[in-house]
């Protein structure tokens, strides 16, 4: 074990990573995931592991399991040293241990960690003092806000987010866009909320919506969203209904279901529809109606967008939103969905994987076989669609044949749902494996900048 080969998990998601540890964790493996974090150096099982038992109150274990990764003076285990303390209610050593010294406070990333550990001990204000040097950057704003959230701090940070908040209103107001802290009027009305003057934070930033004196669509949508939370309807139908209803109009549709106003929402989007045929009208409707089982509504309405460009395509979101792979085989199969804008293959994968889901193992291989997808090997792709359809000895034998280190992946997570977890771990390709099968990306040319002078730049 040592630094680099951590540095690498956590940054590739390497060795075992977290979906397979929270899966053998699902299934009663806690002790498989301590000792694979002692034999094999397992970042991820042992974060796993620590988190588990600290959650069973065996913080002693948890730090045991966590004293090889500290040995090597990772700062990530560090850390994970410190919460466990904290939770364990070793206040003082948490915070000995990850105290920045003079370089340290030069950072405002690791003040800003190290302001979390002390405000969850208790220490806000601490905390607080601890970032106040590094309010030139603007998103220390934001992390204060965070922070302090009931925490009894509010009246403090008003009267740090004030300055802030007024000067983003005069950028506006002289035609500038460059403002560092152009999301402070979003977070002044943020706090004001919180602390119980939701009616002075609604007519403030109210009054700055009014005036055009904000810069960015967020506030827009900060503003949309409490009136939304304090019922003010009214107020929210005259602004989405005017020159902003592109940004907040599904802020007020959403709004109107969570009064038991849903026929008034439909209502309310198919009008904007009809008057202005903007992509996220369609996108809110199509999707609020799949969510209310209504497929062929849903379908209706998104239809015109099935053969729109990139993010602007209506079909994708569609699919992401279905469990059933009946429902998936309607959507693919249906007369008025038109191939996937320059990405065709989309179409044959989810129909694929539609097919296994419903049984149709061998239709679905077959289709996998006649239109393969791009940088995926085929006998993972078929082996998938095994797992899909429940058949996992088969799935597992196509894995093991095949032998390759993502195979091996694969193949890990079968063996679990198969209640192997034992050979799931052993199966599954070490650290080293993984990093040396790792294609090495060739050097580019950059600029003085550090910017690729080749595609993708």
């Amino acid at each position: 074990m040592n630094v680099d080969d951590l540095e690498w998990q956590a940054s590739h998601f390497g060795g075992l990573p977290p979906r397979i540890v929270k899966l053998l964790l699902e299934h009663n493996h806690l002790d498989l995931v301590i000792q694979a974090a002692a034999e094999r150096g397992e970042w991820f099982c042992a974060q796993g592991a620590a988190q588990a038992l600290c959650r069973a109150g065996e913080f002693g274990r948890a730090l045991r399991v966590m004293e090889p990764f500290v040995a090597t003076g990772w700062r990530d285990a560090l850390w994970a040293r410190a919460v466990i303390l904290l939770q364990a209610g070793r206040t003082q050593e948490a915070r000995d241990l990850v105290r920045p010294d003079e370089a340290g406070r030069a950072s405002a990333t690791g003040c800003r960690a190290f302001a979390e550990l002390l405000a969850t001990a208790g220490r806000v204000d601490e905390a607080v003092d601890l970032l106040l040097p590094h309010l030139d950057e603007s998103w220390i704003l934001s992390a204060l806000v965070e922070i302090t959230e009931g925490r009894g701090r509010d009246e403090r940070m008003l009267e740090l987010i004030a300055p802030h908040a007024e000067g983003a209103r005069r950028a506006r107001g002289q035609g500038r866009r460059d403002h560092p802290f152009s999301g402070a009027q979003e977070l002044e009305a943020r706090v004001l909320e919180r602390a119980g003057r939701a009616e002075e934070a609604i007519r403030i930033l109210g009054r700055d919506i009014a005036g055009r004196h904000f810069l960015f669509q967020n506030t827009l949508t900060a503003y949309a969203e409490l009136l939304a939370r304090h019922g003010r309807l009214d107020a929210l139908r005259e602004l989405a209904v005017g020159r902003d209803a592109h940004v907040v109009l599904d802020v007020y549709a959403q709004a109107l279901r969570d009064h038991g106003r849903a026929d008034e929402a439909e209502a309310v989007m198919r009008e904007a529809i009809a008057a202005d045929d903007w992509v996220g009208y369609r996108a809110w409707l199509s999707a609020t109606l799949l969510g209310d089982g209504r497929l062929d509504d849903a379908i209706a309405v998104a239809e015109p967008g099935f053969g729109w460009y990139d993010c602007s395509n209506l079909l994708a979101p569609l699919v992401s939103l279905l469990d059933d792979p009946k429902d998936v085989l309607y959507l693919v199969e249906h007369p008025s969905v038109v191939p996937h804008h320059d990405h065709e293959e989309f179409q044959h994968q989810w129909r694929a994987w539609a097919l296994a889901g419903l049984g149709r193992v061998d239709e679905a291989i077959a289709l996998a076989e006649a239109h393969p997808a791009q940088q995926t090997d085929p006998r993972i792709i078929k082996a998938g669609l095994l797992d899909t359809a429940g058949r996992l000895d088969d799935a597992a034998a196509e894995l093991r044949a095949l032998g390759t280190v993502k195979a091996r992946e694969e193949l890990s997570e079968v063996l679990i749902r198969q209640g192997r977890p034992a050979e799931a771990i052993a199966v599954h390709p070490t650290v080293v494996e993984q990093r040396a099968a790792r294609p090495k990306p060739a050097p580019v040319p950059r600029d003085e900048n550090g910017y690729s002078l080749e595609p993708p730049f």
